[in-house]
């Protein structure tokens, strides 16, 4: 259906769509990244819609305000994780263990997000390992060291050298997020610039690279909301 502005300061995009599931209007919005979209019936008028949402728009503004503030690793809320929303439960686990969807932890709420930090930085460090090992090998161009650090300025580099730094918190994106970081730094190691050789060799191991270069200049963000303390 496309997309309808709210008005205000600051204005609400909201992305409308029918369902044939649908039997009345619902209005979500996103824990991962803000975004908001409303799910119409098939025949329903979108004036109504509309109006659905402009009813709605001082629950929406507060919902979306209070998104802005950090959250903090606890038993029952949820963080991202591969671009979906992980809850964490306490379970009957010695080491933090994903099933269905959450993320079972030792019964400890004081290190709770020591024990989240530690699942993420576990499984960036695989996930980043195997897709610049993927890309290393398309480019024909072999790296040095891989580490991971929890940076706000760059979501990754490439050393003169050939080793490679990202944010681990790149795991909690989707996962083409993540792909496209790496395929990107793995790139530098044949161009150590941002000319157009250096774009295509980026389009050419990862030819959707510049729409997930919009997601992260649009919600690259939401991954640095989550506190784990010190």
């Amino acid at each position: 259906m496309g997309q309808h502005i709210l008005p205000g300061n600051p204005p609400i995009a909201v992305e409308m769509k029918r369902s044939t599931r649908a039997r009345r209007l619902s209005l979500r919005v996103s824990r991962l990244d803000g975004r908001v979209t409303l799910t119409m019936p098939p025949r329903l008028a979108e004036r109504e819609g509309v109006a659905f949402v402009a009813e709605r728009e001082a629950w929406l503004r507060k919902h979306l305000s209070g998104m802005q503030s950090e959250v903090v690793p606890a038993f029952g809320a949820s963080i991202p994780y591969r671009g979906e929303d992980m809850v964490l439960r306490p379970g009957n686990v010695k080491a933090p263990t994903l099933v269905d969807g959450q993320l079972l932890l030792p019964d400890d709420p004081a290190k709770i997000g020591t024990f989240t930090q530690a699942f993420l930085k576990a499984r960036a460090r695989d996930a980043l390992a195997e897709a610049c090992d993927r890309h290393s090998s398309a480019l024909g161009r072999p790296y040095g060291r891989l580490t991971l650090r929890d940076t706000r300025s760059r979501w990754g580099s490439c050393t003169a050298k050939g080793d490679l730094m990202f944010s681990w918190r790149l795991i909690m994106a989707p996962a083409p997020i993540l792909d496209y970081v790496a395929a990107h730094e793995v790139a530098h190691l044949a161009e150590m610039n941002h000319s157009a050789a250096f774009w295509a060799t980026c389009a050419r191991l990862f030819p959707p690279y510049q729409e997930a270069r919009r997601w992260l200049k649009q919600h690259g963000e939401t991954l640095h909301r989550v506190r784990f303390g010190s």
